[in-house]
C-alpha cells in the first residue's frame, strides 16, 4: 500500500536561494517527502504541513536575540497563506533556472562571501517556527535555520566565528571540510549512527548559549556549535552544516528521511483527530430518518 507523500516546507530568501531549494528539495522527494517552496514574496502559513524545513541564508538579525521586543514583534504580525497570480507562476518557473546562473556567476566573479540581514526572512521563518512548534511538528533548521531556531527559544548566537579560527583557517566549501564530534546519546546520533563525522562549512554564525530546552549535540574541536536539538519534542533539530549540498552521503540523507518519517507520524494523527472530529458531530436530522426507515424494511424482510 502506497503512502501518501507529507507536505514539507522549506523556507528559502527571494533571490539567491534557488540552488539550495532544489537540493533541499530533491532530499525531500527522495526520502518520500512533497516539498513546497516559501519565501517572503510567496509565503504561507503552516496551516496543510506536516513538517518544515527552515533553510539558510542570510544573517539572523542581533537584535532579535538582543532585544526580546523585537522577536515578540516579529511573531504577533500575521503571516497569511498568498495565491499566486498567474504571472508569479511563471515567474517562480523561469526563476529557477535565472538565479542559479546568476549564483555560480557571482560566485566566479566574487571573493570572500559578503553576510547581509534579511528581515522579510526573519519575520516569516519565526512565524512559521512558531506555528510548527504550536502544531508539534517536526522542524529542521538548517545553518541560518538552527541558529533561527536558537533564537526562537530565547538562546543567543556569535555575531562572527572568526575568533575561533586564529591559529587555523575557517574553511568554506559545500563539501565536506570540517570534523564533528556528536553526542553519544543525542537523537541526531541515533539518526546519523556515528559519533565522529565531516560536513560542509558556510557560516560564519553560530549558537553561542541553547535556547530552552535546546541541548548542544554536536560542535568542532575549537567549541563552535555544529548542532542542537531539543531535548523533549520528538523531531526539532538545528544543523549548521548543508546536508542538501550532501544527498550522495547516506548519514545526510536519513536526516531528511528521519523527518519525512515523523511527518507521516503528525498527518496520521491529524487524520485520526479529524475521524474523531467527524464521528463526534450530532448527524443530520434527515439522515437518522433514512437511516431508520432502512432499518424498519431491514426488519421487516428478515422478522
Amino acid at each position: 500500500m502506497n503512502q501518501s507523500r507529507p507536505t514539507i516546507g522549506v523556507t528559502g530568501p527571494d533571490k539567491g536561494g534557488e540552488v539550495a531549494w532544489l537540493f533541499t528539495a530533491l532530499g525531500v522527494w527522495l526520502a518520500g517527502g512533497k516539498p513546497v517552496h516559501i519565501t517572503p514574496s510567496f509565503p504561507r502559513t503552516a496551516d496543510g504541513l506536516q513538517g518544515l524545513i527552515v533553510g539558510g541564508g542570510a544573517d539572523v538579525d542581533p537584535e532579535t536575540y538582543q532585544q526580546d521586543a523585537v522577536l515578540q514583534e516579529y511573531l504577533k504580525r500575521t503571516l497569511q497563506n498568498q495565491k499566486m497570480t498567474y504571472f508569479q507562476r511563471v515567474w517562480r518557473f523561469i526563476r529557477w533556472i535565472y538565479f542559479p546562473a546568476l549564483f555560480y556567476l557571482r560566485k566566479w566573479l566574487s571573493g570572500a562571501p559578503k553576510w547581509s540581514l534579511d528581515k522579510g526572512r526573519d519575520h516569516l521563518e519565526f512565524q512559521l517556527i512558531d506555528q510548527a512548534v504550536k502544531k508539534n511538528l517536526p522542524v529542521l533548521g538548517i545553518c541560518r535555520g538552527s541558529q533561527l531556531m536558537n533564537v526562537y527559544f530565547r538562546g543567543t548566537l556569535h555575531p562572527d566565528i572568526s575568533e575561533f579560527y586564529l591559529e587555523e583557517p575557517n574553511p568554506s566549501s559545500i563539501f565536506p571540510v570540517k570534523k564533528i564530534r556528536i553526542k553519544p546519546d543525542s537523537k541526531l546520533a541515533q539518526i546519523i549512527g556515528c559519533k565522529k563525522m565531516k560536513v560542509n562549512a558556510l557560516h560564519h554564525q553560530a549558537v553561542q548559549k541553547p535556547g530552552k530546552d535546546l541541548e548542544i549535540v554536536a560542535w568542532e574541536k575549537n567549541g563552535v556549535v555544529q548542532s542542537i536539538e531539543h531535548q523533549t519534542r520528538e523531531f526539532m533539530l538545528g544543523v549548521q552544516w548543508h546536508p542538501e549540498f550532501l544527498p550522495q552521503r547516506r548519514k545526510q540523507r536519513r536526516i531528511f528521511q528521519t523527518l519525512v518519517q515523523k511527518a507521516r507520524e503528525v498527518n496520521r494523527q491529524i487524520e485520526a483527530q479529524d475521524m474523531q472530529t467527524a464521528l463526534a458531530q450530532p448527524k443530520d436530522p434527515a439522515l437518522v430518518e433514512i437511516e431508520q426507515q432502512e432499518e424498519a424494511f431491514l426488519n421487516r424482510q428478515n422478522p
